[in-house]
This record gives C-alpha cells, sequence and structure tokens, in this order.
C-alpha cells in the first residue's frame, strides 16, 4: 500500500483547527478508498514558535520537509508579530526556496451557498486563478535608507524575469486547454507599467501560438474588477502577476460566497520539491478557539493534494462531500450564516464520503 508523507504545518491562529479537519478528512478517504494511507509529520512553526526562538521556523526548517510528498499548511498571521515578519518567515520561505511558482486557486459557487451578486446561481462563476508566487511584487528586492529621518525612502522593486513570466503563463494556457470552455484572460497593468507588464504581454501572445485550441484575452487589472462583478460567465481561467492575482482571488472568494471555502496550490510543477496546500482565509484571530472555523477551505485543499498526488477518486469523493455539505444549511459555519462547529462540518464531511460508493 503507497504512504504518503505529509508535513502538516497549522501555523496561527485557526490554523492548529483547519488542518487537524483536514487530517481527519485525509485519513478517512484513504480508509475508504483503500490504496494508500498517509503519514503526517506535525510541525509547531508560527508566531508562538518565533515568540520563544526569533524566528518562525527553524534554520534547518526547510531540510525537514524537503523530502515530503506534499505540505499542508494553515496560515501565517499573528496579532502581536508584524505582518511582514510571519509571511517571509514562514509561508514565503517555504514557497520561494521550493520554487512553488504556480499558485492555484479554483473559485466556484458551491450547492447551497448564496453569492452577493445577483441573478448568479452557480454555473455563471466557475473559475481558476493562476497567481505567479515566485517574483513579481514580492520579489522581495528592496530596501530603506535614512530611517527616521525626513529624506528616508523606501523601495519595493516588482523584478520579472522571462523565465518566470514565460513558465507562469505556459502552465496557465496548459490548465486552460484541459478545462471544457478552453478559455484564459492574462491580466496585467500594461498601459501605466510599460516595461514588465509590456513583457507579459509580449510573452502571453509568443506562448499563446504554441496553444491554437485556447481562445485568450488581455484586461487591466482594474478593468478586471469590473468584469468578474459585472459579467462572470466571461470569465474560465485567469493569470496575473503576484499582486495582482493575491487580490483578484480574495475578490473571486467573496464573489463565491465566503473566503473561508477558498482554497490554494502552490505548485512546483516540475515536482522537484513537495507542492504546499493551503486556505485562503488567513489566521482569523478573532474566530481563534472558539470552534467555528470554518475547515472547508482546507478540505478543499486536501482534494487538491491528493489530485497532485495522483488519487483522483479520492479527490473526487472530498469534493462530492463538500458539495454535499454546503447543500445542508445546518452544517453551514458562522462565515455562511448559521450556526454549525468546525467538527459538524469535519463529520458531515467524513460521513459523506463514507456513504460515497468506492
Amino acid at each position: 500500500m503507497k504512504t504518503y508523507n505529509i508535513a502538516a504545518i497549522p501555523g496561527d491562529g485557526i490554523g492548529t483547527e483547519v488542518i487537524s479537519a483536514g487530517v481527519e478528512v485525509l485519513n478517512a478517504v484513504a480508509k475508504w478508498d483503500g490504496k494508500f494511507k498517509f503519514a503526517f509529520d506535525h510541525f509547531d512553526w508560527g508566531g508562538e514558535y518565533y515568540k520563544k526562538h526569533g524566528r518562525m521556523m527553524p534554520e534547518n526548517g526547510r531540510d525537514l520537509i524537503r523530502n515530503h510528498d506534499a505540505i499542508l499548511f494553515g496560515s501565517a498571521g499573528h496579532p502581536e508579530i508584524p505582518d511582514h515578519i510571519t509571511l517571509w518567515g514562514l509561508r514565503i520561505a517555504i514557497c520561494q526556496p521550493f520554487d512553488q511558482y504556480a499558485n492555484v486557486r479554483p473559485t466556484r459557487i458551491l450547492p447551497g451557498i448564496t453569492s452577493p451578486l445577483r441573478k448568479v446561481a452557480g454555473k455563471e462563476l466557475n473559475w481558476v486563478i493562476i497567481r505567479e508566487n515566485s517574483e513579481g511584487e514580492y520579489a522581495g528586492v528592496g530596501g530603506r535608507v535614512h530611517q527616521g529621518l525626513p529624506i528616508e525612502a523606501a523601495t519595493d522593486v516588482s523584478m520579472f524575469t522571462r523565465i518566470g513570466v514565460e513558465r507562469i503563463i505556459r502552465f496557465a494556457f496548459r490548465l486552460a486547454q484541459s478545462r471544457p470552455r478552453k478559455l484564459l484572460t492574462v491580466v496585467t497593468k500594461s498601459n501605466a507599467q510599460r516595461h514588465a507588464m509590456v513583457m507579459w504581454d509580449e510573452i502571453a501572445l509568443q506562448v499563446s501560438k504554441e496553444f491554437p485550441d485556447v481562445t485568450w484575452d488581455r484586461m487591466l487589472v482594474d478593468a478586471m474588477t469590473v468584469r468578474m462583478v459585472m459579467q462572470p460567465e466571461s470569465l474560465d481561467t485567469i493569470v496575473a502577476t503576484n499582486l495582482h492575482a493575491d487580490i483578484l482571488s480574495d475578490l473571486a472568494a467573496a464573489l463565491a460566497g465566503s473566503l473561508g471555502i477558498a482554497p490554494t496550490a502552490n505548485l512546483n510543477p516540475e515536482r522537484t520539491f513537495p507542492s504546499m496546500f493551503e486556505p485562503i482565509h488567513g489566521s482569523a484571530f478573532d474566530t481563534t478557539g472558539k470552534g467555528v472555523a470554518n475547515p472547508l477551505g482546507t478540505i478543499w485543499c486536501s482534494a487538491m493534494m491528493l489530485e497532485h498526488l495522483g488519487q483522483i477518486p479520492a479527490a473526487d469523493a472530498i469534493m462530492k462531500a463538500i458539495e454535499r455539505v454546503t447543500a445542508n444549511p445546518h452544517l453551514h459555519t458562522p462565515d455562511l450564516g448559521g450556526k454549525a462547529t468546525t467538527a459538524d462540518v469535519t463529520s458531515g464531511v467524513i460521513e459523506a464520503v463514507r456513504g460515497l460508493n468506492g
């Protein structure tokens, strides 16, 4: 029987609660499938680790998880620690060195969930947003000088390389090609950012010639926000820079009904390093310890992880179970307007998986 070694990193806030739920569901679906199992290694990295050791994870942290089959990640963010320290000290400290350059964020309206968009019931909003995850606005290039003085200056340089843009554009075209509509929208801001974004546009045009069966178009990021709200049915697969896609994917999750359900896959497509799967929602300290965090974002991430590992029937089983749970208003957590607990939703998903025919 195949055993997958998974690094579980709950991180901060509700991360512990939702990762625990994800582990429960993964073990349940492995038992349901009967052809594989999981071995989880748990790592207590995050804000509390930082308060004890002055860093978000140990110096050899990446070496400890380098040989795992995948990483299940909760969140990075602590009210007592500046956000740039928690983000760069943990999540980005894993994503960038492991070259997880393709950040994939599916968004669709699940059964039983109401979109804030009027006249949108479900099929009109079914997107995948692909975020370049290794450079751009989050490349880390920049600095501050003359701190505390009137002449203080700070720079953050958006660094784009041809190889970085080309590989994410090609990844996006391939993903669009695999979807029924074969439709891709490339998002830039090339009217104002006349160097890097124009290079994005040029590379998109070049790569598009390799995919004659994919219909594609270009949008400026500001116009894209309008299109997502007013014409959601016109979109399918979307690719954008690190910053632009980060913002657009949060809007997409809100339009689909809740940030608590949205998943992310940080992929190293070449599989040189393990890929990492995390919910979008963050640490949500306002609900930490109350037992009402929505675990569906993490559980959806678990399905994406199974798909990445090649366990398609198990991934499909989790998605069917999620849809049965969201269709039941009694299993809606407070972010969806209900009163269900994290444990209620987790049990509901597990029971739904067990009820499927293997």
